[in-house]
């Protein structure tokens, strides 16, 4: 199971201190432009997820191409 934790200034040594603590937790730190991407991502794919069940409509291409 990968998590994506967002932690308060300061307190992230401690935390990864105390995760890396356990034998069964890998720690990775990632940059907050890489953490802004893989979240913006995850909104994305769950925006299509709901179009794929109905709940939402997505725009199609054409629609976008006329916005530009």
């Amino acid at each position: 199971m990968k998590i994506l934790v967002d932690i308060k200034e300061g307190k992230g040594d401690f935390i990864l201190e105390l995760l890396n603590s356990f034998p069964f937790v890998k720690t990775k730190k990632i940059s907050p432009d890489k953490a802004k991407f893989l979240l913006e991502l995850k909104d994305a794919l769950d925006e299509v997820k709901l179009a794929k069940h109905g709940k939402v409509k997505l725009k199609s291409a054409h629609d976008l191409i006329d916005e530009l």
